[in-house]
């Protein structure tokens, strides 16, 4: 059979995972007709190697290794531009995923039923039981309803990680896709101007078969991110937003150690708020870290240790500023919680700047 369909596999630490699951598309699909692309995050536990090994002996798996970039659904969207199906689907490598819905998928998309196949986890007769994370099903099930919101869907998964469309339709809105985040179907969706027809499949969404899962606590700070490029993200940059709702935080932590210094411990303004500029730098450092540049995140102590260095170094010009315009303006008379308030907002476009190049290397 020709190649009718490409099967994208975004990874990371997936080794023990991906011969079964071939095994398993196999079963599902035949011999022939299909492709699978393994696009890896430079995977610690060895991933890209075990699937060029598959793919000495088998034609059809090819690999990506991507380094220095991360995430899922730019991980797809590379995926879309590097095969030459007419289809592509996108699924987990966990085998949480089933792939005996892709014929089915296909075959819809194949008889002009629906723009994009969607594995549903939420449809009528789907099921999670295998899945036993009543905490992400909760967090699911909110992101749902404000993405219905978003791509106005009638759809009851639109978070769904398992879906296939037309290599066509996705490059055509590969330009103006963000790539944030992990949902790439929500990015889909809410970018297309014309409104795309969707049908869905139950799924049994089952457990990990090996490894651990993909997204950890941030992935609620990524829904946030790709909400935030699909309303607002064209008047200011995303990852500068991402920045700013850190900073925005950090700027709780400043106030909240400024109120307990000054005047109650000190009553020398500018010593309390020096200290509220370190604590709160060190606090920016750790979420941005965890966060804003988690594509980029460092690990490790002497990694940590080097960044913070780093985030001091490039941060001390804007915190100088910071510190000289707010103790300026509270020497004029301002109150100082407005004056603490000035400051922050002129040291933040600096800090921005500088730590996106030397300490995490983003441009």
């Amino acid at each position: 059979m020709p190649l009718e369909l490409a099967i994208i596999l975004p990874t990371l630490n997936e080794r023990a995972n991906l011969a079964p699951l071939l095994t398993r598309i196999e079963a599902a699909l035949g011999e022939t007709g299909w492709e699978v692309l393994i696009i890896d995050d430079d995977s610690e536990d060895g991933t890209a190697d075990e699937a060029r090994a598959l793919a000495v002996s088998d034609g059809r798996v090819r690999v990506i290794q991507r380094i220095g970039r991360r995430g899922l659904s730019s991980a797809a969207i590379e995926g879309f531009c590097a095969t030459a199906a007419p289809y592509a689907a996108v699924m987990d490598a966990d085998h949480q995923h089933d792939p005996a819905l892709l014929p089915l998928m296909l075959q819809s998309l194949k008889a002009g039923e629906a723009d994009v196949a969607v594995a549903s986890r939420f449809a009528e007769g789907a099921s999670t039981k295998g899945w036993d994370n009543p905490d992400r099903e909760r967090l699911s099930g909110i992101a749902n309803r404000i993405a219905r919101v978003m791509t106005g869907a009638d759809l009851s998964d639109p978070m769904s990680g398992y879906f296939m469309l037309s290599t066509a339709t996705a490059r055509a809105l590969v330009p103006r896709l963000s790539g944030i985040g992990f949902k790439i179907l929500l990015d889909l969706l809410a970018t297309s101007k014309a409104q795309l027809s969707v049908k869905e499949f139950p799924l049994n969404f089952s457990r990990r078969r090996a490894g651990e899962s993909k997204l950890d606590r941030a992935i609620a700070f990524d829904f946030l991110a790709g909400v935030y490029d699909k309303t607002l993200g064209r008047v200011i940059p995303t990852r500068f937003a991402l920045f700013g709702t850190v900073g925005a935080m950090g700027v709780v932590v400043h106030m909240a150690v400024l109120a307990m210094l000054y005047p109650g411990m000190t009553a020398t303004f500018w010593k309390a708020h020096l200290i509220a500029v370190l604590v709160a730098m060190s606090f920016n450092f750790w979420l941005n870290n965890y966060l804003t540049y988690r594509d980029k995140r460092l690990k490790g102590g002497l990694a940590m240790l080097r960044g913070w260095i780093g985030f001091c170094a490039t941060c001390a010009v804007g915190a100088f500023a910071n510190l000289a315009v707010a103790t300026l303006l509270e020497s004029q008379g301002l109150f100082w919680a407005l004056a603490a308030m000035a400051g922050i907002i002129i040291g933040s476009v600096w800090n921005y700047a500088l730590s996106s190049r030397f300490v995490w290397g983003r441009f």
